[in-house]
């Protein structure tokens, strides 16, 4: 199962990687409007958490996600679930994601701003890691909720 998560996570960070690389290069001009301005690709730089939450918490921010994915890194390397295996890789990519934007974008040192890109209603903009943590993290609690054994390895 360890391949499947780390599998998982590799693709969740290139999708999140490579989709914020065009929206730097594709959105500086200014939004572009896919359903009128309900539903809109739009270049922002978020300093702080979701809805732009703790702006300057960022080196807080970042070591929390540090935290979780060791976590995730302990848990998931030993389950035998497939299901929870996937759900971790898919939490793990998008920390990854939204880590590297805190670790290489300026000013860096856990302070980096996270590209976000996607715009839907009143909603606040996010990225396909936002999307992979909630996505994530909504199937590790259903699949708890239905009694998915973590089935640890070597138990």
């Amino acid at each position: 199962m360890r391949r499947k998560l780390a599998v998982c996570a590799l693709l969740v960070f290139l999708a999140d990687y490579l989709t914020k690389a065009m929206a730097v290069k594709f959105l500086i001009d200014g939004p572009k409007l896919i359903i009128g301005t309900f539903f809109k690709f739009e270049l922002r730089f978020n300093k702080g958490a979701a809805f732009s939450l703790a702006t300057s918490k960022t080196i807080f921010l970042s070591g929390f996600a540090i935290l979780v994915a060791a976590a995730i890194f302990y848990l998931g390397s030993r389950t035998s679930s497939k299901p929870l295996a996937l759900a971790f890789g898919t939490v793990l990519g998008g920390i990854f994601g939204n880590l590297s934007d805190r670790i290489f974008r300026s000013p860096g040192g856990l302070q980096g701003a996270v590209v976000d890109w996607i715009s839907v209603g009143s909603w606040p903009t996010f990225n396909i890691a936002d999307s992979a943590v909630v996505i994530g993290a909504l199937s590790i609690l259903y699949l708890r909720w239905k009694n998915i054994p973590l089935r640890m390895v070597g138990k």
